[in-house]
């Protein structure tokens, strides 16, 4: 299966997901990623804590890296 475009996420990295990342995302979310393959995340609330357990799909190319190192 070849890789797709894009940033590759790593666990830890935080990502703020709005609607250039998919249009379910008319009220931009701060998640952090548990694993890539399934995109599993916890969605953060705003003192930084996991208030909700996500499976999200997106387009990468609208993903913003808020910290970590993707690559």
């Amino acid at each position: 299966m070849p890789t797709p475009p894009g940033p590759t996420f790593r666990a830890g990295d935080l990502l703020r997901l709005s609607a250039t990342a998919s249009v379910q995302f008319l009220r931009p979310i701060t998640v952090r990623v548990i694993r890539e393959l399934e995109w599993d995340t916890y969605e953060l609330g705003a003192r930084g804590d996991a208030v909700a357990r996500r499976g999200v799909y997106v387009r990468r190319e609208g993903v913003q890296l808020v910290n970590g190192c993707a690559e």
